[in-house]
């Protein structure tokens, strides 16, 4: 078994820190960024910033702590561990969990979410070590990826059919896409747009403020922009898009229903992606949730209409592996898995109306 050994990052290392986890294996992940670490910082998360080292390689991994109280804490490795194979994720896990001991913090749970391709060899790994299958967290656990790196002519040829004509066509009528500087102004009307995307209710929505924190955070680090299309005046379809590394990620977006321009979402995204692709290099970009590969035709699925679109880019589903629990504290995961949890989601819904995780 590969060893890992864990420790807190230096102060230097922290604002380092987008460019350390840019050279994880995999590249890094937006949400391992430190613009979306202050953004957690605010609702409820303490962010630590760790340095895992073993395999051969070096680790930046966020991650955001939660206090239960009578409890002790959660630790959740957000979109990590960073590693090169399932089999070093329970060792990373475990590191992780001796530094918990070393410093002396109360953990009872280190909750892990490896961007690896779910398949039985990982699950096996990871069920043969101990860890625990719990509910997936974020949106992308399942997604449309599009591969980037043709030249733009050969990447166009290589969209789904739906998308490329979808692209042209709105390329032929004058769809005209702009890139919106980041107001208030901008903030708030990509924000009533996102209402209307069909698995974003009211009830379901972060606030204002989360989504406004979060995108100046990413603009502020050169990370994130807004795109539009307007009609009639008035705004029709946005996107915010992120770089991060060499990918890029179709963060949020929306659009106002009963529109008349054909294939404007379209190309929304295929302008971003160009964009991205020339100014960053981007190899990637992530379409950001989609159902599970194998609910894709399932029209009762409460993405399907997300789904159809966002493969209309690319046929090509990844199901990553999710979210699995190193129980730290047996008897205390016990009490978190049958009642704690659950009180605390309620608890935390009463008070700010927004999830818990």
């Amino acid at each position: 078994m590969v060893h890992f050994s864990a420790r807190f990052a230096t102060g230097t290392e922290q604002q380092d820190w987008d460019s350390l986890v840019t050279a994880n294996p995999g590249g890094g992940n937006m949400l391992q960024s430190a613009a979306f670490a202050e953004v957690k910082s605010h609702h409820g998360w303490r962010p630590r910033f760790v340095v895992i080292e073993g395999g051969g390689y070096t680790s930046h991994t966020l991650i955001l702590e939660k206090k239960v109280p009578l409890i002790g804490a959660l630790w959740y490795l957000i979109k990590g561990p960073a590693v090169t194979e399932a089999a070093h994720v329970p060792a990373a896990a475990q590191a992780v969990a001796d530094l918990a001991r070393r410093q002396k913090h109360s953990v009872f749970a280190i909750k892990v979410e490896p961007d690896l391709v779910d398949g039985p060899e990982v699950r096996e790994a990871f069920r043969s070590a101990g860890l625990v299958k719990t509910f997936n967290l974020q949106p992308n656990d399942s997604t449309a990826i599009l591969d980037t790196t043709p030249e733009s002519n050969q990447l166009l040829r290589n969209l789904h059919s739906r998308g490329r004509n979808a692209v042209r066509r709105a390329i032929r009528e004058g769809v005209e896409v702009q890139r919106m500087e980041p107001t208030e102004e901008t903030f708030r009307a990509m924000y009533s747009l996102m209402s209307h995307i069909e698995d974003r209710s009211a009830a379901r929505m972060r606030s204002f403020e989360y989504y406004s924190r979060f995108w100046q955070n990413f603009v502020d680090a050169g990370q994130g922009r807004f795109y539009f299309v307007h009609e009639d005046g008035q705004p029709s379809v946005g996107a915010f898009v992120i770089n991060y590394g060499s990918k890029g990620t179709y963060k949020d977006g929306g659009s106002r229903p009963g529109r008349t321009q054909y294939g404007d979402s379209h190309l929304v995204q295929w302008t971003a992606i160009n964009d991205l692709k020339d100014e960053f290099g981007i190899v990637e970009y992530d379409f950001c949730g989609t159902p599970p590969s194998d609910q894709l035709k399932d029209t009762n699925h409460p993405h399907h209409g997300l789904g159809l679109f966002k493969t209309s880019f690319t046929k090509t589903v990844t199901d990553y592996a999710g979210c699995y629990d190193l129980v730290v504290s047996g008897w205390k995961y016990r009490v978190w898995n049958t009642i704690a949890e659950r009180v605390a989601r309620q608890v935390h819904w009463r008070r700010t109306h927004q999830p818990f995780y």
